[in-house]
């Protein structure tokens, strides 16, 4: 099966991630990290629109209320389209200059599941990050610790299940998960996919509870049963791709984003829609994303 992958718009991102489907608006949200950018692209051919921020823009979410929920290099806090204002929830590893907030996702819980990575700029990187779940009320846990780059976060549509990946383990692991409490439990490792399909980066889950991973280091976008068992790997025409979306008003178009920067001339020339988001019809229907619960 081929999945016939075109350009959202002509906007060229040097680490785009974080995309997020808004069925409110019909439009896709995603952010550019390093450029410290959102994004906002509607579906229906309008207008695109962006916002800077003072910091790395790491990932983002939907509120119920219609705001974003925003992680910045360690701040989280609520982001209002309507005005451009930002308030502050929760500061995370502020006092440690070699990480930063990454990957992140709202939870059947309500509340905002956003990990670290080590971003010292060593090689290999250390495990120094942890994976964190912060709710309206400003309130952090850490929930997961030794990690090396948190990513890969996604939940099964019942809600019981959460995935979460390593990039520098590379590893993915399964929870339990209780949509009541947050509460996480019996962790098992269900892959280590590595360099040939693909180093674990950003994810999403489809209706039938399967793992759509972004295989980074091998330009694949990767789909995995929920018992690690890899089912397909399609080729990207992108390098780098960084996280997959389902959106549309049925959740059957992917979208996916992807890093550009330190990528080599002759990879550019081969891949030149490389940072720009792409989009295609899926053969499969997304399963929706939480909102993050801001009263």
């Amino acid at each position: 099966m081929t999945l016939d992958f075109q350009p959202l718009n002509d906007v060229r991102c040097t680490l785009g991630e974080g995309p997020v489907y808004d069925a409110d608006r019909n439009a896709l949200w995603y952010c550019d990290i390093i450029e410290r950018r959102l994004h906002k692209q509607p579906l229906d051919g309008g207008d695109h629109q962006q916002w800077d921020f003072d910091s790395e823009v790491g990932s983002i979410g939907l509120c119920e209320s219609g705001r974003l929920v925003v992680a910045l290099r360690d701040v989280v806090g609520i982001f209002d389209p309507a005005d451009g204002g930002f308030t502050r929830l929760a500061s995370i590893e502020d006092d440690n200059p070699e990480t930063r907030l990454n990957d992140g996702k709202v939870g059947p819980d309500g509340a905002f599941w956003v990990g670290t990575m080590d971003d010292s700029g060593r090689s290999p990187r250390e495990p120094i990050g942890a994976l964190y779940r912060v709710d309206a009320t400003g309130r952090v846990d850490r929930k997961v610790g030794d990690l090396r780059v948190s990513n890969g976060l996604a939940f099964s549509p019942d809600g019981r299940r959460m995935f979460h990946a390593d990039t520098g383990g590379p590893w993915i692991d399964l929870w339990d998960f209780d949509p009541a409490t947050g509460d996480i439990a019996n962790r098992r490792r269900i892959a280590t996919p590595g360099d040939d399909i693909g180093r674990p980066d950003g994810a999403a889950t489809d209706a039938d509870g399967n793992y759509w991973c972004a295989g980074v280091s091998a330009g694949n976008l990767n789909k995995f049963a929920p018992n690690g068992t890899l089912l397909e790997s399609h080729a990207l025409p992108v390098a780098a791709p960084t996280m997959p979306c389902f959106g549309g008003p049925d959740l059957t178009r992917i979208f996916v984003t992807s890093l550009r920067r330190g990528r080599p001339p002759e990879v550019l020339e081969r891949f030149p829609l490389t940072g720009i988001t792409i989009g295609a019809d899926s053969p499969v229907t997304g399963s929706p994303v939480a909102r993050f619960r801001d009263g």
